[in-house]
């Protein structure tokens, strides 16, 4: 695929991973729209790169219609989908206030693993309309899960399951849409340096790259977004997931 002048879509495009998705694939010549539940920030973002921001919600049919349909308005099909919109959460099964609430274990897999299958399954009907390029190729959707698929710790049951859920679904997905040329991939991060983590004292922060063997420090948000590049552009990657985490693997707890 190649990346310059083709129509991308970056869900979560507001921040942290998703963020420095949509700044590469700009700089590399993409037509970036960015879905986020943050318009301020996406507009931002967006108005900084050259792109669209479109304000919605990974796990609502008609958001995600309306985003692709603003997205193919502005700059054509998109062609290039990633999925880095998702949550952290965090709590035990058995915690000191009893059970983990089953909707915070319900909300969790809605917008992480139902919110990147809604995604995909719309951007693939879109790029299956699409006029084939090399190889017959038509697109292909880059979804993020993360380490905890394969190595969960304790109180990431509800997270641990979610992204397990991407990766499950990537090789049969990719499987299936190959006959209309339509890829489809995975990256399962490690420990990265995003939002979620600019909060913690240095400290912590060293204490969390320790663990890691190399480089040992925390993964910088363009090594993804590189990721994400070479996956786009080599068409013989699919239905591939990918660790990226410096041969980490999460203690139990």
């Amino acid at each position: 695929m190649e990346i310059n002048g083709t129509s991308a879509l970056v869900t979560g495009g507001a921040s942290g991973l998703g963020e420095a998705t949509a700044r590469m694939l700009a700089a590399q010549g993409a037509k970036v729209a960015i879905l986020d539940r943050t318009p301020d920030r996406a507009q931002t973002v967006a108005a900084e790169i050259g792109g669209i921001a479109l304000s919605g919600d990974v796990t609502s049919e008609s958001d995600v219609t309306a985003a692709i349909a603003a997205a193919t308005a502005a700059h054509g099909t998109p062609r290039i989908v990633v999925n880095c919109a998702g949550i952290g959460t965090a709590g035990r099964v058995l915690g000191r206030d009893g059970p983990l609430p089953l909707d915070a274990f319900q909300r969790t897999i809605s917008v992480n693993l139902v919110g990147t299958f809604n995604v995909l399954r719309l951007a693939a009907a879109a790029m299956a309309e699409a006029e084939p390029l090399a190889d017959g190729e038509r697109g292909v959707v880059i979804n993020t899960a993360s380490v905890a698929a394969f190595d969960g710790q304790i109180g990431q049951a509800a997270y641990a399951a979610s992204k397990g859920g991407i990766v499950a679904m990537s090789l049969p997905v990719a499987r299936e849409l190959a006959r209309v040329g339509v890829r489809v991939n995975v990256i399962a991060p490690g420990i990265f340096l995003t939002p979620l983590l600019y909060g913690l004292p240095e400290e912590a922060q060293k204490a969390l790259a320790a663990d890691i063997p190399f480089p040992a420090r925390l993964g910088d948000p363009a090594e993804f977004a590189e990721t994400v590049c070479f996956m786009a552009r080599n068409r013989y990657v699919n239905g591939e997931c990918l660790r990226l985490d410096g041969a980490t693997r999460l203690k139990a707890r």
